[in-house]
């Protein structure tokens, strides 16, 4: 398993993923769907646009990756996670015939997916990539649409040290004469894209050259939005129930690749699009963004995890307003934590922990790294130890933010779901 091990378990191969489809009869022909992959925003991007085409009435097939507290949060239908017992029976049907290709957890989830949204006839699927995209298991279907988010430095060691390879590497979903949506212009990415999107016979737009997000409002759960496209007003007062800063961008890309669809016959009206925005966290399940567990003090988490991530968690919490910071972090060891640490605001107190899995960071480096950076806090053995810490040190009118990865993100909120 990747999530849990890492690199090692990463295979850059379709070979499998294509047996895969051939033995279960190629689900992956058998549904309408909308690709995604980016470095950072593809789950909001992903659970927006499925809260969208449920709201519109279509039954709505969900892929997305890593799972927080169940694995079956990975794999839905109209928001409803698979059921136990459609994953025990597909792995007692096809374990044995599986055996010969041997292939890896994110194959196999893959293969469940697609079996599953072609066994419930859904209408479209939004499928997320897991790592990457050229060579990205889910890179086995026809989409109607092509979403690639944003582009900056993670898994550097897969996917290449340079954001033009990493560019690259995401842009091998965009398909011939299927129309791609890249969420963000950037100067050393952009050619890249439109270079595939030219030899593959179709369209390029960015959605940061269409439409532009205004905060109104914003709340620990909620912001109002005022949307443009160009110059003029296509959204005023749009409510989403994301409360996450870095969602604008996100919001933008969601509502270009919308504009895409539409065009293509999709009978998706404004009024669903507004109603499916304000309730994207109950249509689809998402947790874990900018995601308020608790409050008095409030407890907060984000799953940003790379160094974008984390410079968009601390540009929010440096305009909220709380007494002291409370900073329970956890990393894993794969990732480049020096990028990480340098963002990390000084004046917190951070509680430094590691996930339970054998991917992850120690405690003691991560807070051996943060002391030579000038952070204070101590170590905790557990993710469970060092949010119970904060929450007895911090008063009321504190603010306790948990995150630095996904993994400690998920056992973070095992303590209060």
């Amino acid at each position: 398993m990747f999530h849990r091990i890492g690199p090692a378990a990463y295979k850059a191969d379709l070979s499998n993923t294509i047996r895969l489809m051939e033995m279960l009869g190629h689900p992956e022909h058998s549904f309408k769907s909308v690709h995604i992959a980016g470095t950072n925003g593809k789950g909001s991007t992903s659970h927006m646009l499925a809260a969208v085409f449920q709201e519109a009435g279509y039954k709505t097939g969900l892929y997305t990756s890593p799972h927080l507290l169940d694995f079956r949060e990975r794999i839905r239908v109209d928001g409803q996670m698979i059921s136990q017992q459609v994953v025990i029976d597909f792995v007692k049907i096809y374990q044995e015939e599986f055996s010969g290709i041997q292939p890896s957890f994110f194959e196999w989830t893959v293969a469940l997916a697609f079996y599953y949204f072609r066994q419930e006839k859904v209408d479209i699927a939004i499928i997320e990539t897991g790592l990457g995209g050229r060579l990205d298991s889910t890179n086995v279907i026809t989409p109607e649409l092509s979403i690639i988010t944003n582009i900056s430095m993670d898994h550097a060691n897969l996917l290449g040290d340079r954001l033009e390879l990493i560019a690259a590497e995401k842009a091998g979903i965009i398909k011939k004469d299927i129309p791609v949506v890249i969420g963000e212009r950037m100067d050393k990415s952009a050619h890249v894209f439109e270079q595939t999107a030219n030899e593959r016979s179709t369209s390029v737009l960015f959605a940061s050259d269409i439409r532009t997000a205004y905060q109104k409002e914003n709340s620990s759960t909620q912001q109002t939005l005022d949307v443009y496209r160009q110059d003029e007003l296509e959204f005023a007062n749009l409510i989403v129930d994301l409360a996450g800063n870095y969602q604008l961008q996100n919001c933008c890309t969601v509502l270009t690749a919308l504009e895409v669809l539409r065009a293509n016959g999709w009978n998706i009206t404004e009024e669903k699009i507004r109603i499916a925005m304000g309730r994207v966290r109950s249509a689809t399940g998402l947790m874990g963004r900018w995601q308020v567990i608790s409050e008095k003090p409030v407890v907060l988490c984000d799953v940003g995890h790379n160094e974008d991530g984390i410079r968009q968690v601390v540009r929010q919490l440096q305009g909220m307003q709380f007494r002291r910071l409370h900073f329970v972090i956890g990393m894993v060891r794969d990732k480049d934590i020096s990028k990480v640490i340098e963002l990390l605001p000084k004046e917190a107190t951070y509680y430094f922990t590691q996930p339970q899995l054998p991917r992850a960071l120690s405690a003691n480096e991560l807070a051996d790294a943060g002391q030579e950076a000038g952070l204070n806090g101590k170590v905790f053995p557990t993710v469970l130890e060092a949010v119970k810490s904060a929450q007895f040190l911090a008063s009321e009118d504190d603010l306790i933010f948990i995150g630095g990865s996904t993994f400690v993100v998920a056992e973070a909120l095992a303590l209060f779901y």
